[in-house]
């Protein structure tokens, strides 16, 4: 698998203060066929500089740009649209992966022939102090990703030699559980990797972890990608996923505890 090209996709805004790091641990990879390439979204910071910067020197590392702020969804679907690889590949701009993330996670995909595999990784906070461990599990489905979202985006590939291209739906959040659900929907399973093979930051303030304002979106996943009715979602919502996910959330502290 050394020779597929891996699409590395990220969106950018206003990210200067760790943009860099991200780009780092690509450029830091022990598989070196990738390209990365990042979109950004109108940001107000220096973060467009830094990241033509790193653009100048490797060119596999690409700059694109909207022309209005639209979120990060739209950002990684003009990436995606612009990619060229096999595999396609998630890092956020404040994340980052183990040097042999790539090689090592590609490996398992073509042992396990899947068409796409996650893996564990641990989480850190602003200052990159190590704050705990997320493990997945061996597989997931479309009907326990329904339940809760179990994959940490930072460390999704899928193959779009076995599944095609798959973009992002357009909501404004939660667009990346709902790209896995789609993607399980042709698929059916999704191979899971134990070892960590990134770092996942915790932000106080950042959109994921304003849990409260992500119901309705989460509810909208439901209704406009599955295409189950508004009572339907609802309950299920209510009644299956936050059961679900205050369970792992329990698991998780007693894990990191």
């Amino acid at each position: 698998m050394q020779s597929d090209l891996v699409s590395v996709i990220t969106p950018s805004f206003n990210c200067s203060e760790f943009i860099g790091e991200t780009i780092e641990s690509i450029l830091s990879q022990t598989y070196s066929n990738w390209e990365l390439l990042i979109t950004d979204d109108c940001s107000t910071d220096n973060s467009r500089d830094i990241i033509e910067e790193y653009a100048a020197k490797d060119s596999r590392i690409r700059l694109l740009k909207l022309k209005e702020n639209s979120g990060a969804g739209v950002a990684r679907n003009n990436s995606i649209q612009a990619a060229k690889g096999r595999f396609i590949a998630f890092c956020d701009r404040d994340d980052r992966w183990y040097p042999d993330k790539l090689e090592k996670q590609l490996a398992f995909m073509s042992i396990n022939d899947c068409a796409m595999s996650h893996t564990s990784y641990m989480t850190c906070n602003e200052n990159d102090k190590i704050t705990g461990i997320v493990v997945c599990r061996k597989k997931e489905t479309l009907k326990s990703m329904c339940k809760d979202d179990k994959m940490g985006f930072l460390t999704v590939i899928y193959d779009t030699s076995k599944i095609g291209k798959i973009y992002m739906p357009e909501l404004r959040k939660r667009q990346d559980w709902a790209l896995k659900l789609k993607v399980l929907k042709i698929c059916k399973e999704a191979y899971g990797m134990k070892e960590p093979l990134a770092y996942y930051r915790k932000r106080v303030g950042s959109i994921s972890n304003n849990k409260r304002s992500l119901i309705k979106y989460n509810i909208a996943v439901y209704h406009e990608i599955l295409g189950w009715s508004k009572l339907r979602s609802n309950l299920f919502f209510y009644l299956c996923f936050m059961p679900t996910h205050l369970k792992k959330l329990l698991f998780l502290r007693y894990l990191n505890s």
